[in-house]
């Protein structure tokens, strides 16, 4: 079945009782018992279980074709819960061009904790299982990369987990079902920030876990979501679950236009290297096509000078937003050096475009005035 098909049947759910199309949202945060003190259903209380909530669940389950899912309140709190699930003296591993949440949350949080983690190079696969330990439980994959987007090769690093013991989680945001299935790929467990392009809107905040089984380790994870309560609310889940019927057509769009916007850039005398899989000459053009579906909707490009010089680039943009976030209808842009603080590893000459859904021709124009601007 294609994706789009399997979008539309995983979210379309007519109410049994009133037979309405469009799935109602249960806001009920408990659920009555009967005389004899028993719950009707499955449902008791919305932080351990709503029935929005699980529909969601399902849905996410059934597209990235795994076993079971989790939602969770953002990306932030799905990552956490997953590291809360390991014990004091695990060890992760993780790329060293994670989204700079990951290994933040690990040095600030989980470090104290007593748990310990290496940042390497997931495309030196040397380096990689030369800091694969006795103790490490979970291998973090972020593929393509924020900001850089790079391109790690799951088989291979699945492979080197595995081996060794590890699991291994890899960040499917930003391709997306539609792009890539991780499961499929011998990865373990998918998180998403539901925030960007599931719900596609920029006005939900969410984040999800889908596993390929549900094992000892999914059952630990859910018992955190319960009594952690970093749930969203049955309203967001609704929204996100909207947000999934159109995701195909959606992404496929905003590729399009990232592909024309990617090409315009590339070559530009004001632009020093555009970061885009849809590049003939990206470094992993061959690894792209043998996992992905499409290059995706988010670039980055550097332009000619610092800081400064990308900071009045994007200041002379008048159709595209200056504003964080990523996968909503509309184009975004930002200095991510910026927005990473003092700590990060971004180039200083960077800015990162999420391609929306304006016609190319006005996006392209938009770009173009603005780097004119710069000579």
């Amino acid at each position: 079945m294609q994706f789009d098909t399997m979008a539309i049947l995983a979210t379309h759910q007519p109410d049994p009782i009133t037979g309405a199309v469009v799935q109602p949202i249960h806001l009920a945060t408990t659920f009555a018992r009967n005389a004899a003190n028993e719950l009707p259903g499955s449902y008791g209380y919305a932080r351990v279980n709503n029935p929005t909530r699980e529909a969601l669940e399902k849905a996410l389950t059934t597209l990235e074709g795994g076993a079971t899912s989790l939602a969770f309140g953002s990306g932030q709190a799905a990552t956490m819960a997953l590291f809360q699930a390991l014990r004091p003296g695990d060890h992760v591993l993780v790329g060293t061009d994670a989204y700079y949440g990951t290994p933040a949350l690990l040095e600030e949080v989980f470090h104290p904790w007593g748990l310990t983690y290496t940042r390497v190079d997931m495309s030196n696969f040397d380096a990689v299982q030369a800091s694969l330990h006795e103790n490490t439980r979970v291998v973090w994959c972020e593929t393509p990369s924020n900001p850089m987007l790079s391109i790690t090769d799951l088989l291979t690093i699945s492979r080197l987990a595995h081996e060794a013991g590890a699991l291994v989680v890899c960040d499917n945001t930003w391709a997306t079902p539609v792009l890539q299935r991780p499961l499929d790929l011998n990865c373990d467990i998918v998180m998403h920030s539901t925030t960007k392009y599931l719900s596609g809107h920029s006005d939900v905040l969410g984040g999800a876990l889908i596993f390929k089984r549900d094992d000892e380790f999914t059952k630990r994870v859910r018992q955190i979501q319960g009594l952690s309560g970093a749930v969203p609310s049955p309203f967001d889940c609704w929204l996100v679950s909207r947000g999934l019927k159109t995701l195909g057509v959606r992404v496929r769009a905003q590729m399009a236009t990232a592909q024309a916007v990617a090409n315009f850039l590339d070559g530009h005398p004001a632009i020093q290297r555009v970061h885009y899989p849809g590049l003939t000459n990206h470094p992993d053009r061959a690894l792209i096509h043998q996992q992905m579906n499409g290059p995706g909707a988010m670039l980055s490009v550097q332009v000619h000078g610092g800081a400064d010089d990308a900071i009045r680039f994007i200041g002379q943009l008048k159709l595209i937003t200056r504003a964080t976030s990523l996968g909503g209808v509309e184009s975004l842009i930002e200095h991510r050096a910026s927005v990473e603080g003092p700590a990060t590893k971004t180039p200083q000459n960077l800015v990162r475009l999420s391609v929306g859904l304006e016609h190319a021709e006005d996006l392209i124009a938009d770009l173009a005035q603005a780097l004119d601007r710069l000579h």
